[in-house]
């Protein structure tokens, strides 16, 4: 039985029974948009003007639009039904654009820069009272354009919404193809959107729960390429590794700290899975449970304080937090009869957990002080969930005709995700942090 996630396969298998560096380009994810978009907000971004003869690889409106379409909360406006395509301000009569019934208007243009590269200039308007919301400048370099158009997008989302947009934030997965001595595993990191993925590790062995650093520079996961588990940092830009944690048992569930100083695991080097964490500056090593249960799959607090970890102790899987200071468990869970791998929203105000459900097992969200559950899957075998950085996306693996997939579910309805790739399964997605 596989009930979530392999969130820790040694833990699966007690409780219920040559890595490279390389920053070539791989098969991106494909996002498909699964849900309706009812009370998205209408806008209109106007394709971009392309001034001194400039000719960007990049359609950087089109990004734009797609971004904010992925976010649910917008409905851009089809060119098709554009009558006019201005690129400033003193082009564009705000009666055409009411006609339309949007709600805004982004308009821009992409000039040649001086030393090289593009300068992107745009601007946002409330359409029906003809105030500038937004203008602003950045430069591009060509391999830069859709990171400038993502920066856009988080601008306009923000300006809009009033948080911090998620576009130009990436997504850690692991993905699988191939049988027997011919599968390969790999860890990858793309854009939100699916684009620019990189291979961070590539293995014949198992990989899994890969884990963000908070300034988004280094990734903490397992690897079990010498034929045993063994937890793994690697700085993302440099490729260089560390080997953190290989002792005998269980070495699993990397959790970075909120200020990254300290990195919570499962281990078993006891002769039993406890929670420990480990002050990287110091490298001192503090065991925070002690129980003869399975203890595992580590959360911070988003202020530190604690940590959420899942344990059998009460004769099934639930949720238990723990203090950093020390002290006994506290267990937070008591609807239904099997609660694993919670995690904290960044507001720290509500969990995201797996729980059973029926035959199944799916994603649920709760009041971090207990109040109701509202499910935001509905698989069978839904499993790793985690928020976006602004908490207004949960993003899970999950079930597609049999193959693993990815979804991403706004947290106030709209139009859901799924991320795919042509061939192989894609797991265990991890968000990062909001990049500057």
């Amino acid at each position: 039985m596989k009930p979530h996630n392999q969130i820790n396969v040694l833990f699966i298998i007690v409780l219920f029974g040559a890595a490279l560096f390389s920053p070539h380009s791989e098969a991106k994810l494909t996002i498909e948009i699964t849900g309706g978009v009812e009370g998205a907000q209408p806008i209109a971004v106007v394709p971009f003007g392309n001034l001194d003869n400039a000719k960007p690889s990049v359609d950087v409106a089109a990004v734009i639009a797609a971004d904010l379409a992925r976010s649910g909360r917008f409905a851009p406006l089809s060119r098709r039904e554009m009558l006019v395509t201005p690129h400033r301000q003193e082009d564009i009569d705000f009666r055409e654009w009411q006609l339309l019934s949007v709600n805004n208007l982004l308009v821009g243009e992409i000039a040649k820069h001086a030393g090289g590269g593009y300068r992107i200039r745009y601007q946002l308007f409330d359409a029906f009272g003809g105030k500038k919301l937004l203008s602003n400048s950045l430069p591009s370099t060509e391999k830069g354009l859709r990171h400038a158009a993502h920066r856009i997008a988080d601008a306009v989302y923000q300006q809009l919404i009033g948080e911090p947009g998620i576009f130009a934030t990436r997504i850690a997965y692991v993905t699988s193809s191939g049988r027997g001595r011919k599968s390969r595993v790999s860890l990858r990191v793309s854009d939100s959107d699916g684009y620019n993925p990189q291979t961070i590790v590539d293995s014949a062995f198992p990989i899994m729960s890969p884990a963000w650093s908070p300034d988004g520079r280094k990734l903490a996961y397992v690897s079990f390429e010498n034929r045993k588990s063994a937890i793994f940092i690697q700085d993302l830009a440099s490729g260089r590794r560390e080997r953190i944690a290989s002792y005998d048992g269980i070495n699993g569930s990397p959790a970075f700290s909120p200020d990254g100083g300290k990195l919570a695991m499962t281990l078993s080097k006891g002769g039993n899975s406890d929670i420990y964490v480990l002050d990287l500056g110091t490298r001192q090593l503090a065991q925070l449970t002690d129980h003869y249960a399975i203890d595992t799959e580590p959360a911070w607090a988003p202020d530190g304080s604690h940590l959420l970890f899942t344990s059998d102790r009460g004769g099934k899987p639930q949720i238990y937090r723990v203090s950093v200071a020390g002290g006994s468990a506290e267990r937070l869970t008591f609807e239904g009869d099997y609660n694993a791998a919670a995690s904290y929203a960044p507001d720290g105000r509500s969990l995201i957990m797996v729980t059973r459900a029926g035959n199944g097992f799916q994603i649920v969200l709760t009041d971090v002080r207990g109040g109701s559950r509202r499910f935001m899957s509905k698989g069978s075998l839904d499993e790793s969930p985690g928020f976006a950085p602004n908490g207004s996306m949960v993003i899970y693996a999950t079930q597609n005709n049999g193959r693993g997939v990815l979804a991403a579910k706004p947290i106030g309805g709209g139009a859901s995700q799924r991320l795919s790739q042509d061939a192989g399964e894609v797991r265990e997605p991890a968000w990062s942090p909001l990049l500057q």
